[in-house]
This record gives structure tokens, sequence and C-alpha cells, in this order.
């Protein structure tokens, strides 16, 4: 199958030769184009770790060119980046032309609900409350060494009636790796890395700004990993109220990274003393800051707010990190504003999060 991957970071690279590895031709889009530039010159891909490959791969020299013909799309940006996939690619979507959304965040699948039902355009959008993999792209812009993939992966659709189709699709092209969850609703309470990114950044937030080199999961003490699973406790009681299940943080660092079930610190300790904790950010310009709390906290925030769920803890971070990096970071969320889920009901909230707009 012909896959448009719009990205080209970490992710991007990793998933276009995981795709590439079972025989699908994965075709890459950088908004930028720089760092495609040398791929696109002709340079082969290189993959190690947890996927072994290297070839040439494809790549588009406009989104345009990579959605057109594509049998399916996936979005694979950091969430500051899916409106500006969204908007490029619309013009070109067809009828029926699945969108991946890896990782779903911020309620990004209701916003290109929108814009598709504006030009009368219905297709089936897959939502993944996490990545398929965890990497690390190198400075070459050719290689990317990928740390693991994902045992197993939440997703929804929009409309939730495509869940079938949506689960076929994925399998077909990334194995059997899926679970679905019951809605948008519960994928958007699904992506655990803001909360779990709060708790690691903000009590290693020297660390950071001085640049070190710091590895992540060492540093995921017992104090870390308390306030991550306190921090979880709040979106599980979002959920609760809505008649959802989701996955706990535990589970997830359980199913995610291949560990026995114990607290979050345990488990990322044990992560670390087999060589698998990875690295911490090694500057304040991380998207653990500037991706995670606007697209990451604040949609939790709000859905605290309309379930009548208060989220302190997430607030407090919101307000600790705009505080520590001088912005007012809640602003800078480009996807919910156009949306006003602050004035549904959470009823209404569920069944627009169920079948979308139009």
């Amino acid at each position: 199958m012909r896959i448009a991957i719009l990205g080209s970071g970490s992710i991007a690279f990793g998933m276009a030769a995981f795709l590439a590895k079972a025989g699908h031709e994965p075709v890459l889009w950088s908004p930028s184009g720089t760092r495609t530039e040398r791929l696109a010159a002709g340079a082969p891909l290189v993959a190690t770790g947890a996927v072994e490959f290297e070839g040439r791969v494809a790549v588009a020299k406009d989104c345009a060119e990579a959605v057109s013909g594509a049998d399916a799309v996936v979005i694979a940006l950091p969430t500051n980046g899916h409106r500006l996939a969204f908007d490029q690619a619309l013009p070109h979507l067809r009828p029926g032309q699945p969108v991946i959304v890896s990782s779903h965040s911020s309620f990004g699948a209701l916003y290109l609900s929108k814009r598709c039902a504006e030009r009368g355009l219905k297709l089936p959008i897959i939502l993944w409350g996490t990545t398929l993999l965890t990497g690390r792209q190198q400075p070459d812009l050719v290689s990317v060494i990928v740390n693991t993939v994902r045992e197993k992966i939440d997703f929804a659709t929009l409309p939730k009636s495509e869940a079938a189709l949506g689960k076929s699709l994925c399998t077909t092209l990334f194995g059997d790796h899926f679970v679905e969850r019951d809605g948008m609703l519960a994928i958007a309470l699904s992506n655990l890395n803001p909360q779990n990114h709060l708790a690691i950044a903000l009590l290693n937030l020297t660390r950071m700004e001085k640049g070190e080199k710091w590895g992540q999961g060492e540093h995921v003490t017992p104090c870390v990993g308390g306030l991550i699973e306190a921090l979880d406790a709040e979106r599980l009681a979002i959920a609760g109220s809505f008649g959802l299940s989701v996955r706990t943080v535990r589970e997830h660092f359980s199913l995610s990274f291949h560990v026995p079930m114990a607290s979050v610190a345990e488990m990322n300790q044990q992560m670390h003393r087999e060589g698998r904790g990875g690295f911490g950010p090694s500057t304040v310009d991380s998207r653990y800051i500037h991706e995670d709390v606007p697209f990451g906290l604040v949609p939790t925030s709000l859905l605290g707010r309309i379930s009548g769920r208060p989220t302190p803890l997430h607030d407090a971070g919101i307000a600790l990190f705009s505080g520590t990096m001088g912005q007012d970071l809640a602003a800078q969320n480009d996807l919910l504003p156009d949306l006003g889920l602050d004035r549904l009901s959470p009823a209404d909230l569920k069944a627009l999060c169920e079948k979308g707009f139009g």
C-alpha cells in the first residue's frame, strides 16, 4: 500500500522504515523540506534497533504529491504541527481516504472533522493514543535508532462506526498491535505522555536548562513516579465520569516497554538497569514543555472542567511551566479555539466525539 507520512522526525522516519520493511510504499513529506533533503537526493534511510532497515524511500516535493493517490495518510508530526498538516492536506484528501493521527492529542480529529464537513468531505479518521514506536533521529538526517515498537496501541475512529475498518487497516499496515477503545473521548484521555512529561520535566528542569545528558528512566525516582501516578488519578477520574475505561499509567509502562507491572518508579528503574531508560531532554526548548503543555495538559484540564472533576495538579503544571518559560503556553494551542468545546455538556461532548461534525 502507498502510505503518505506527513512528518520528518524520528517517528516519521521510524514508521517509514517499518512500512518499507513490511513491503509497503511509504512517502515522506517534510513541511520545511530540510529534514528530507538527503533522502530526496537518493541517500538510503537507515533504521537500527527494534527496526532494522536500509533502503531508499520516496520523498514528496509537497503535501499534494504525498497525499494524492495514497491509500492512507499518516500524521506523524508533533501536535503543534497538526493544524498545519491538516490544512495542507485538506485540499487533496479524497472521500473515504483514511487519515491516521499518530498520536492524537487536543481533539485534533474534531478539528479535521469540522474542516472536512465544511468541504462536504467524508472520510474515516483513525486516532492512536500513542505512537507505534519510540526512537531518536540522528544528526545525519538519514538514520534513526528505534528504541522500541510498542506491544499495544489504543485506537478509536471518528466516526466511531468506522472502528472495524480502522482496525483492519492498522493491522494490515503495522501488525497486531491495536486495541479498540470506546471512541475518540477515550483516546483523548489515553495519551499519557503529557502528564508523564510534566512530572519528569518539572522535577528535572535544571538538568534540561544546563544541557546535561541525563538518563530519563534513572531519574524517574519514587517522588517523580509518585507525581506521575497522582496526575494519572486526575485523568482516570475524568474518564470514569464519562463512563470510559482507559489504561492506567502502570499498564501503559508495562505494555509499552515490556516490563513487569510495578510502580511507575520501579518500572523506570528496571528499564534503566536494562539500558532502555532513554535520555531526558537536554534543553528547555523541548516538546515536553512546548507541545505537551498546550496540547496535552490544557485539553485534560478542559475535560476536568466540563466533567466537574477538578485537575489541580494539571492546572499547576500549566501555570508553573508558563511561569518558568515566561509565556502563556495555554494560548499556544491552535486547535481548541475553533471547536468551542467549553460550551458543551458532557453528554453533547461525548456525542460529538462519537459522530464528528457534519
